[in-house]
């Protein structure tokens, strides 16, 4: 478990790190790296998080992959995906997309755990990745929101009366789910690693 008191680390530049774990990944390496590499601009890397999702199109695989990146000034997300041939591109291709979010614009960093068996969490602080279990980051800084509403209720369970409606707006730009099972521990470490930085960048 992290100390709240001890000082911040100087952070490293992780420019060369992404780059390996993209070639790892195997996922169309010099396509992803060159898409981000528009965004990034140059800057250094301070933390970044690589998610490799296979789909099912009928019989065939598809991929794809999310990056979330920070830089000293900037979030970065990047999405490339890969399809099928069709009417229009003769040939297999992928797609790739990168948003670059200046970091006073980021405005919610939610992280939610799952931890099986957390009566021997204790024995476990000093690595949570070995915890297990999952975890959901969920990022915002005012593109998309989310609304759900609901009808709205009176105390009174005979009241047939139309209340309206009730219901609360989310900030929710992108959603990260990573698992111990499908991710891997290390993707644990990776994801909680990533929030505390880019939560950290985002209090100055």
């Amino acid at each position: 478990m992290r100390d709240l008191n001890a000082p911040v680390p100087e952070l490293t530049d992780a420019s060369a790190a992404l780059r390996e774990a993209i070639d790892r990944c195997g996922y169309y390496p010099d396509v992803v790296t060159d898409s981000l590499a528009i965004a990034i601009a140059g800057e250094p890397i301070r933390a970044f998080v690589l998610q490799h999702e296979p789909t099912f199109d009928r019989d065939e695989v598809r991929r794809h992959i999310t990056i979330l990146a920070l830089t000293p000034t900037r979030l970065i997300v990047g999405h490339t995906d890969e399809h099928a041939a069709d009417d229009l591109i003769r040939a297999p291709y992928a797609s790739t997309s990168t948003e670059a979010i200046p970091l006073d614009r980021v405005n919610a960093v939610v992280v939610n755990r799952v931890v099986p068996n957390p009566s021997a969490y204790a024995s476990t602080k000093a690595d949570p990745a070995s915890a297990g279990g999952e975890v959901v980051l969920t990022i915002g800084w005012g593109m998309v929101n989310r609304i759900d509403l609901e009808p709205a209720v009176c105390a009174d369970p005979n009241c047939e009366a139309d209340h309206g409606y009730t219901g609360s707006v989310a900030a929710d730009d992108i959603s990260l789910r990573i698992s111990a099972a499908a991710d891997g521990p290390a993707g644990i470490q990776q994801v909680l690693d990533f929030a505390a930085a880019l939560s950290f960048a985002t209090t100055k």
